[in-house]
């Protein structure tokens, strides 16, 4: 089920994490990280990569420590993976996800 949300961190950033469909139309959902000045900001950087149709409506599902862990130590703060969590899978730059759009 999509849904997402997020945590303030104690710079003032935030981390926004969503459960999104696939956008390559496979079955299945992922999970997206995004580390921004703000929820705006987060969510337009998404819309910014032709992910049009993305909102954040409440505080559901917020990042986890390990994907607030994941997603600072990453230089372009996109990250995802396959959603339910798959424990096993290593976290992916955005551009690999886009690619199979």
């Amino acid at each position: 089920m999509p849904g997402g949300g997020f945590v303030r961190l104690p710079g003032g950033s935030v981390v926004v994490a969503l459960t999104l469909p696939r956008p390559s139309g496979e079955l299945g959902n992922v999970r997206v990280l995004v580390h921004a000045a703000n929820r705006a900001r987060a969510l337009t950087r998404l819309r910014n990569l032709g992910m049009r149709a993305v909102y954040l409506r409440g505080n559901a599902q917020p990042p986890t420590p390990d994907e607030v862990t994941a997603v600072l130590h990453h230089p372009d703060g996109l990250l995802w993976r396959g959603a339910p969590d798959h424990a096993q899978e290593l976290w992916h730059p955005i551009r690999a996800l886009l690619r199979g759009a």
